[in-house]
């Protein structure tokens, strides 16, 4: 039976991660997938959504062409090669990761694995079963869809996204359970392609985690394409018939929809991995792990969504390396203070920190600094004024607490806020003392920042701060 230093389950954002760190730190690796490695991530989330988010933006982008002096006749959308194109990349990627596993000689084995105990496990494939030792073990065997049994989900007209993403052609309408992050980005994509789109949430507003102000621009877009919203409202049941479904709603509402997309959360993946008889404590449908991503069991790690600790991919790839450096005799712990996160909403949103409600709930004190697209030469050069920066500083100090961002590029003009909280620096630093390059769209950030003091510059109507 073949022994090895490190071996890990589940080859998603988290799990091929760690066993590259391992490799790289001269550990003899071996990872474990029952499915494409890539995980959900990259083969049935992320990366097909934003692949597709690619298209119904430069969609968008076109109906403007004529404000930039060019004039195109009667442009059609192929959403099959659209499909095509989703499906060509993901191909691509889920390659270049098998080449990387390769090139560090990371050995990857296919099935299902169950830890029969710490130290040993079995895979088991149709009609074969081996086994492993491994010094330690980390898992990474990522969430999955919550599937309501109300809802009667069955992947032709009731969807999860999974399903979603494998269609090959345009539904004419479209009905999405859920005003979260994942609902909300497959409601603009689809509207903007130009499904007739409704979005039904239990929930006061939509994105309940991200700050009022922000969600405010996302649902001027959704007005601006069409998109029904009811809030406060609840599905009671759906019944799918033929080519289309019927939605019964509270307060006795009814939609019509030829596909219903179910997105009311993920839930970890810990079936059949064999935790009760290894001794690994699970808690709410979750692995239980402590500052060091160490589970109850010696030598087992668990780290990504099967943790439930924050849902997020790049998550599960920062608590990678710390999983393997403890593996390998260290003793790190994981820092969640400043976590930035994208949506890819229509005008898409960069966020990170605390938003200043959630501050306030905390107690702390704060000044809020905002600038918005329109003042930007960049963004209106670039025909994408819609939108606005706004940070969230200690008043007491200056120290940024966060930062909400939605336009254009928000995902990445959020990494400058995250990089400055990580340096500790406060809104004047980031704003006052630091250059930006003119004209981009960071110097948005150097304006909010400057905001926070009333001090910036492009922006007329605050207060002067007297220090």
């Amino acid at each position: 039976m073949k022994e090895f230093d490190i071996a890990v389950i589940g080859a998603g954002p988290g799990g091929y991660v760690a066993a590259i760190r391992a490799a790289q730190q001269g550990a003899c690796v071996c990872l474990i997938e029952k499915d494409k490695v890539g995980g959900t991530c990259l083969n049935r989330g992320c990366i097909p959504t934003k692949a597709l988010y690619s298209t119904a933006h430069f969609w968008q982008r076109l109906k403007h062409a004529e404000d930039h002096g060019i004039r195109i006749d009667e442009p059609s959308l192929d959403y099959a090669v659209a499909a095509e194109r989703r499906d060509n990349i993901v191909k691509r990627l889920v390659g270049g990761i098998e080449q990387l596993l390769k090139a560090h000689k990371v050995e990857l084995f296919r099935g299902q694995a169950l830890i029969e105990e710490p130290g040993r496990i079995c895979i088991k494939r149709p009609e074969v079963t081996g086994r492993i030792r491994a010094k330690n073990i980390i898992i990474a065997t990522g969430s999955r869809s919550v599937r309501p049994k109300a809802l009667s989900i069955d992947g032709k007209n009731v969807l999860t996204s999974r399903e979603i993403l494998a269609i090959k052609e345009l539904p004419a309408s479209l009905m999405v359970v859920g005003g979260g992050y994942i609902g909300c980005e497959f409601a603009g994509i689809f509207a903007a392609l130009g499904t007739r789109v409704t979005v039904v949430e239990q929930l006061p507003g939509l994105l309940e985690q991200s700050d009022r102000q922000v969600v405010k621009e996302v649902e001027k877009s959704f007005k601006s394409l069409g998109v029904e919203v009811h809030t406060e409202t609840s599905v009671e049941r759906l019944d799918a018939k033929g080519g289309g479904v019927t939605a019964y709603l509270s307060g006795d509402k009814q939609v019509e929809a030829e596909k219903v997309l179910v997105a009311v959360g993920r839930v970890p993946n810990i079936d059949n991995l064999g935790l009760e008889d290894a001794g690994v404590e699970t808690k709410d449908g979750a692995i239980v792990v402590d500052d060091g991503l160490r589970t109850s069991a010696p030598g087992i790690y668990a780290i990504g969504d099967v943790t439930n600790i924050i849902q997020l991919a790049h998550v599960a790839s920062y608590q990678a390396g710390i999983a393997v450096a403890n593996a390998m005799g260290g003793d790190e712990k994981a820092d969640y203070r400043v976590v930035p996160s994208a949506i890819f909403t229509l005008p898409e949103i960069g966020q990170v920190g605390l938003t200043e409600e959630q501050a306030k709930q905390q107690g702390i004190e704060v000044e809020s600094g905002r600038f918005s697209y329109q003042a930007s030469s960049k963004a209106q050069c670039e025909g994408e004024s819609q939108g606005l920066v706004k940070i969230v500083a200690d008043k007491k100090d200056g120290a940024i607490l966060g930062a909400a961002i939605v336009g254009a590029e928000a995902s990445s003009l959020v990494a400058e806020v995250a990089a400055a909280m990580r340096a500790g620096m406060s809104a004047h630093e980031l704003g006052g003392k630091t250059i930006h390059a003119h004209p981009t769209l960071p110097e948005m950030i150097m304006e909010a920042a400057e905001d926070v003091a009333g001090l910036a510059v492009h922006k007329a109507g605050r207060r002067r701060d007297r220090r």
